[in-house]
């Protein structure tokens, strides 16, 4: 492990709290340009998940994959991005991205230049969903892998 006390996801929730567990938690990304945007995160500081046990590396997937669920049922968008980056906070932690053909970096990758603006009332209604997205992550992760 490395200096800890210098990590985010460490020191903070990383986002919005929708769940957590023992072992990970669950939260909407303040990112105004998309909402539904989650990080699933590993309480524990570990950089990598072959750091993980096997019985912990399953249930961090069950969640990714439970949550990609939950976007995609409530958000209805074209594509998920689903990435596990770390490069600035070595924590693991995955993202979970809806994608929309409307959203400012499509096809592109959400860190790449944006292409567009996707009009404010098209946000705005994205992110009247929200409460149902919650709801459905639950659900989702409450459901055996």
């Amino acid at each position: 492990m490395s200096n800890v006390s210098a990590c985010d996801l460490c020191d903070g929730d990383g986002g919005q709290l929708v769940f957590k567990n023992d072992g990970y938690r669950v939260v909407l990304v303040d990112e105004a340009a998309y909402p539904g945007f989650c990080r699933v995160i590993w309480n524990a500081h570990v950089k990598e998940m072959t750091d993980l046990s096997p019985t912990d590396r399953n249930a961090v997937m069950h969640a990714v994959w439970a949550v990609e669920a939950a976007v995609r049922e409530v958000m209805q968008p074209e594509k998920i991005n689903v990435a596990s980056l770390g490069n600035m906070t070595p924590h693991v932690h995955w993202h979970v991205v809806p994608r929309y053909t409307d959203d400012a970096h499509f096809p592109s990758p959400v860190w790449a230049e944006a292409k567009r603006e996707t009009p404010a009332a098209t946000l705005e209604q994205r992110r009247a969903k929200l409460p149902q997205l919650r709801t459905a992550i639950e659900r989702h992760l409450a459901t055996p892998s």
